[in-house]
């Protein structure tokens, strides 16, 4: 599902998608569609870059405009100012963890190509995330743990955790006991975070 549209990026590996709104389609996706620690998959040029959305932000002009206003009905603004846009809206920080190639293989890692303003982004389904996290032989790979650690900041662990929780449930079979042990890391270095605040 589309839910949103890449508007800026701060890094290589760090971009900001506007999520869409009634303006950019007749049926935008609600919050359930874009949750902390969802994959999504970003289009650019023939293959997509796959990412995992790490942050949130509202955005509300009418929050700073503290004088006087004229009339604050909608009603009001319809007749005054017909072509007033809503510019209400939600922004999400998206980091980048690998692509998927022309081919349909999945690369882990730095992604190479730059990503386009105005690329749409989209939530990827269950069999999507399980195939960018299973190598040859049917296991479990997450080679991006590290760059996450790097980039997310102190959204790392839990965005790991939210990560691993998705694919608990698709690699249950096969890899249970490597996303315990990372699990146990994570979760220890949430402690040791929290005694150093």
């Amino acid at each position: 599902m589309k839910i949103a549209k890449v508007v800026k990026s701060n890094s290589h590996v760090d971009y900001i998608g506007r999520v869409l709104d009634r303006l950019d389609s007749p049926d935008p996706p609600d919050t359930s569609h874009y949750r902390f620690g969802q994959f999504v998959r970003i289009g650019a040029d023939s293959s997509n870059v796959v990412g995992l959305i790490y942050n949130s932000q509202l955005i509300n002009p009418e929050y700073d405009r503290l004088g006087q206003r004229l009339s604050s009905s909608a009603s009001m603004n319809a007749v005054f100012s017909p072509d007033l846009v809503d510019e209400q809206g939600v922004l999400l920080g998206l980091l980048l963890i690998g692509w998927i190639d022309t081919e349909g293989l999945a690369h882990q890692g730095m992604p190479p190509s730059v990503v386009a303003v105005n690329s749409e982004i989209a939530t990827m389904d269950d069999a999507e995330v399980k195939a960018f996290h299973t190598d040859s032989r049917g296991r479990l790979v997450l080679r991006y743990y590290s760059q996450v650690l790097t980039h997310a900041r102190h959204f790392a662990p839990q965005l790991l955790l939210s990560a691993l929780d998705h694919l608990e449930r698709l690699f249950a079979d096969t890899s249970k006991s490597e996303i315990a042990l990372l699990r146990r890391t994570l979760n220890w270095q949430l402690v040791m975070q929290t005694r150093q605040l």
